[in-house]
């Protein structure tokens, strides 16, 4: 059973935003290597995030909710009307951490661009683009009692707290003779935090995974210098961004994830070797329990 905890929480009294121009990013999908460029363009109020395969004979719109998420290995995939777009998560990462509400996502092809592994791109070019205020307020769920998914080798938890917003703790344990070894973050997530300590956390594997998705015919574009390929003493030909760059890119996973929501969660998330099954099936449970609040401004 949950373990009630009762607090007091400060709403987050926000409105929504979009970006204040259209704005490209060009590179190549990770799994099928295929050209691909994504292009960000601004949305009107309540929108949200949409996906838009304009590279079909009609244009299919997928919006980025749980509900529309399939199961897919190693990466978050959604579909709508037949179509599909892959690997969302780090541009929903980008979007999320910089608290941009509503935008359109036209993409020529069905997977995003993995670029350098991370959401830096993104955020760069999102940064470049600027923000716009919108009047409608944000919805938000404000998370009042402990929920729980997972098991003994991989959870996540989200519990009350008092700052008005998301924070997150995550532990990533691979074993102290692993070269990826044991790593922790723990921080609140805004825009500041984002920008500069998760965004430009990239994408890592070992050697071994790596091979034998090479084998299976995927990631035939990649080298160990587009993303973290780590051998028995580390990195491949490459060489760590900032110290525990691997928890840091789980985390940023981990916001991507959980934007699937449509809109801000308020608590502390604490997760262990959490991944994109887990993170949507919290995603789900909370939806399923609490109520989200679309107007704050209705009981103020």
């Amino acid at each position: 059973m949950p373990c009630r905890t009762q607090t007091t929480l400060i709403a987050p009294h926000r409105t929504q935003r979009t970006i204040a121009r259209s704005v490209h990013v060009d590179g190549y999908g990770f799994w099928r290597g295929r050209d691909i460029r994504v292009e960000f363009r601004p949305a009107a109020a309540n929108t949200g995030i949409v996906f838009v395969r304009h590279d079909l004979s009609s244009p299919v719109r997928i919006p980025a909710r749980v509900q529309n998420r399939i199961e897919s290995p190693r990466r978050t995939t959604l579909t709508a009307q037949g179509a599909r777009v892959e690997m969302i998560e780090h541009v929903m990462a980008a979007l999320a951490g910089l608290q941009i509400d509503n935008c359109e996502v036209w993409l020529n092809g069905s997977e995003l661009p993995g670029v350098d592994g991370s959401s830096l791109p993104f955020v760069e070019a999102l940064v470049e683009a600027g923000t716009a205020l919108q009047t409608e307020p944000r919805p938000y769920l404000i998370i009042s009692d402990i929920t729980r998914v997972g098991d003994q080798e991989a959870w996540i938890e989200a519990r009350p707290s008092r700052y008005s917003g998301l924070s997150i703790q995550y532990k990533l344990d691979y074993g102290p003779n692993h070269p990826i070894g044991r790593e922790s973050w723990k921080g609140n997530i805004d825009p500041h935090v984002f920008r500069h300590e998760l965004a430009p956390a990239r994408t890592f594997v070992m050697h071994e995974e790596a091979e034998w998705l090479r084998q299976q015919g995927l990631a035939q574009r990649c080298t160990s210098q587009d993303l973290l390929v780590f051998g028995p003493d580390g990195p491949i030909d490459n060489a760590l961004r900032m110290e525990s760059e691997c928890v840091s890119h789980k985390v940023l996973d981990m916001v991507g994830d959980l934007a699937l929501s449509g809109c801000d969660l308020m608590g502390h998330f604490v997760a262990h070797r959490s991944g994109h099954r887990l993170n949507a099936m919290m995603v789900q449970a909370l939806l399923a329990e609490y109520q989200v609040i679309y107007d704050w401004r209705a009981s103020a």
